[in-house]
């Protein structure tokens, strides 16, 4: 039997040992709630308030500016509902007014069918282009600005082609437009970019900001949400006082334990981890670019986070080169795991401006700290065998 070779860690990462470690007593001896007052609630109180000090410490933030929340999904859905919800006007007010939110056409599938609900309900929706390395133009995004625009919501790295956007030059405009009067916050999904690069919320400007446990070696079940000193939601989850009434119900200590763990592990080994995993992946992608006619790249070359490379391959499908790459024990995606299950090309490749051919034939390889030089040296071997064969077999049929 072949040794398995996992290259989907845009999707999830693996549960880094030392983090379930530090997981364990909270699922065994220390099962208190945090909220009681006793003995046990206390220790399950200390716990969450050091994993809260780590998390804030990964993106720069106060530790009284962290939500814990069930992950990247509920923070986006906190974020974007919650500041919507938050500039409600009674109808007396102004029977016309409708909020309104400016997204770009690549973000995530948990902020734009947030964003496709409300549309159909109580807000107007812009969706900003992105050229064709997947980077959203900031002067775009301020000129689409109006005067009921409350929330501007742009991914830090997209989940797919990891392009870095311009969120700090997005948060300038932003500040100008609330330093002018209006109440407006920037939003951005991190989930992709925290541990993957340095975020720091003071550079980027924004108000709120996503992030999830299992896509840095955590557990899977929490996240956070980073929420600046100041801005006001509607909280979403309502049945209790936690996470200072923005969420509501029993804090998973375990999980925000873990949280914290990987956050700070994330943190202590960044610089290390992606100069490692960027010369990893450009020598991974010289190489196929070179041995394989036809193949191409998805995405900026250099603005880019270290960990993920996406390369179409015209004259097959990409579902077909998963499955066969999967069958010789290599673990890829054609994109993004909460669509898994759809036919249709990727959004986000068909965003680039690019054919459906193209879109279709697009793989994504992501990589973590675990992966290996001798793990992508046997895709290496593998892949331009796997895609000549499909070829050939698509050749073959075309001429039946």
């Amino acid at each position: 039997m072949f040794e398995r070779v996992y290259l989907d860690n845009a999707a999830t990462t693996r549960l880094d040992p030392a983090v379930l470690e530090e997981m364990l007593p909270f699922l065994t001896d220390d099962y208190g709630n945090a909220s009681s007052i006793h003995s046990f609630g206390q220790t399950a109180r200390a716990a969450l308030d050091k994993a809260r000090h780590r998390v804030a410490a990964l993106i720069n933030a106060r530790p009284a500016e962290i939500v814990f929340t069930s992950g990247g999904t509920e923070s986006n859905n906190l974020a974007i509902r919650g500041s919507v919800e938050s500039n409600r006007r009674k109808p007396s007010e102004n029977e016309d007014y409708r909020p309104h939110l400016i997204v770009s056409a690549i973000e995530h599938p948990a902020v734009k069918m947030v964003c496709d609900d409300l549309s159909g309900i109580s807000c107007d929706v812009t969706v900003i282009p992105v050229d064709e390395s997947g980077v959203v133009d900031h002067r775009t995004v301020t000129d689409a600005i109006r005067e009921n625009t409350v929330l501007v919501s742009i991914m830090a790295v997209n989940n797919e082609i990891g392009t870095i956007q311009p969120i700090a030059d997005i948060g300038r405009a932003v500040r100008s437009r609330r330093d002018a009067g209006q109440r407006i916050w920037l939003h951005t999904d991190a989930v992709q970019a925290v541990g993957k690069m340095p975020v720091n919320v003071e550079e980027l400007g924004c108000d709120l900001l996503s992030l999830s446990g299992h896509k840095i070696h955590g557990p899977k079940g929490i996240g956070a949400l980073y929420v600046r000193r100041g801005v006001r939601l509607h909280p979403q989850n309502i049945g209790g006082r936690q996470e200072r009434g923005n969420r509501g119900g029993t804090e998973p200590v375990a999980q925000i334990v873990g949280l914290g763990s990987a956050a700070e592990k994330a943190s202590n080994s960044l610089i290390e981890t992606s100069e490692r995993l960027r010369k990893l992946r450009d020598d991974f992608e010289d190489r196929v670019l070179e041995s394989i006619p036809e193949a191409y790249l998805n995405g900026d070359r250099h603005r880019r986070v270290p960990n993920i490379s996406n390369i179409s391959f015209r004259g097959i499908e990409g579902e077909g080169l998963l499955i066969n790459l999967d069958m010789q024990g290599f673990a890829v995606s054609t994109g993004a795991a909460c669509s898994s299950g759809s036919i249709e090309p990727s959004p986000v490749i068909i965003a680039l401006s690019r054919d459906d051919e193209r879109a279709r034939g697009a793989i994504r390889f992501s990589f973590s700290r675990f992966t290996t030089k001798d793990e992508i040296e046997r895709l290496l071997t593998a892949l331009p065998r796997s895609v000549e064969t499909l070829r050939s077999l698509s050749a073959g049929l075309a001429h039946k």
